[in-house]
C-alpha cells in the first residue's frame, strides 16, 4: 500500500480537526485556545515526521548499503525508547517544579497531566507528547556522529543515559520556570541550545571517542543513495515549519 505525501497531509487534518473538537473538554474552556490547541498538535505531527522517516532517510543514504538497515532501526529504536524514558521521569525531570539545575519526579508517568493542566492556551497533555519529540529528534540527530561504528545495543544504552543525564537536565535549565538560565533571561526559542548545541557536542565527543571507521580514509566510503539522503532532506526542511513554528506557543 503505498503512502504518500497527500496522505501525511490528510492524516495532519484530522489530527487538527480532531484538536477542534475534543480540545474544549481538556481543560479550562476560559483558558484553553483551540485554534493553539490544533496547531500545536499539528506541529507534534510534523516534528515527529522529521525523525521517522526524515532523519532516518537522511542518515540511511549517506551510509554505506550494508548499513542502512541498521541506521533506520537505530532511529527507530530511539524513539521507542524516549517515549518511553519521557513518560516514566523525562518529562517530569525536564518540567516538573524541582530546584533551578532538575526538575522533581512528581510528574512522572505523567502524573497531574490531565483534563484540567493547562500551559499557556494549551492542554498541558499537548505540551508534553510536543515536547517528547524534540525529545526524541535530538539523540536521533547524534546518530551520524557515530555512523556504523556503534553496536545497536550500545546506542539504546547511550540514548538512555543521553536523555536522562544530559538532556533532561539541559531542558529544565532552559524552558522550565525556575531553571537557572530560565530566571537569568536566557531565551532559546526553538531549540538551538536544548537541541542543536547539546546533540552537536555529543557527537563530536562520540565521533573522536570511537575514531575514524575501520578502513578509512584509505577505503572510499562514498555514500550509497543519494536519493534516499535528498528525500529525507525534504521531509527535514518541511517539518521544520512545525520545530519552529510551534514553539511560538
Amino acid at each position: 500500500m503505498k503512502f504518500g505525501v497527500s496522505d501525511w497531509i490528510q492524516q495532519v487534518k484530522r489530527i487538527a480537526v480532531v484538536a477542534l473538537i475534543l480540545g474544549v473538554n481538556w481543560a479550562n474552556a476560559d483558558e484553553l485556545n483551540t485554534g493553539d490547541t490544533a496547531w500545536i498538535l499539528t506541529s507534534t505531527a510534523l516534528v515527529l515526521f522529521m525523525t521517522i522517516p526524515g532523519l532516518s532517510l537522511f542518515y540511511g543514504g549517506l551510509v554505506r548499503s550494508r548499513n542502512v538497515l541498521s541506521v533506520l532501526m537505530q532511529c527507530f529504536s530511539i524513539t521507542c525508547v524516549v517515549t518511553i524514558l519521557w513518560l516514566l521521569i523525562g518529562y517530569s525531570l525536564a518540567f516538573d517544579v524541582g530546584n533551578s539545575f532538575i526538575g522533581g519526579l512528581s510528574k512522572g508517568l505523567f502524573a497531574g497531566v490531565d483534563e484540567g493542566a493547562v500551559v499557556g492556551t494549551i492542554p498541558e497533555s499537548s505540551f508534553a507528547i510536543f515536547q517528547l519529540t524534540f525529545a526524541i529528534i535530538t539523540p536521533a540527530l547524534i546518530v551520524g556522529g557515530f555512523a556504523e561504528r556503534m553496536r545497536f545495543v550500545s546506542v539504546l544504552a547511550f540514548t538512555a543515559l543521553w536523555s536522562i543525564i544530559v538532556y533532561a537536565p539541559i531542558t529544565h535549565w532552559v524552558w522550565a520556570e525556575g531553571g537557572w538560565l530560565f530566571e537569568r533571561g536566557f531565551l532559546d526559542f526553538a531549540g538551538g541550545s536544548v537541541v542543536h548545541m547539546t546533540a552537536g557536542t555529543a557527537a563530536v565527543v562520540t565521533a573522536l571517542v570511537l575514531k575514524a571507521r575501520q578502513g578509512f580514509p584509505t577505503q572510499p566510503m562514498p555514500p550509497h543513495n543519494m536519493t534516499l539522503t535528498m528525500a529525507g532532506a525534504g521531509m527535514l526542511w518541511v517539518g521544520w515549519f512545525g520545530f519552529n513554528g510551534g514553539s511560538a506557543l
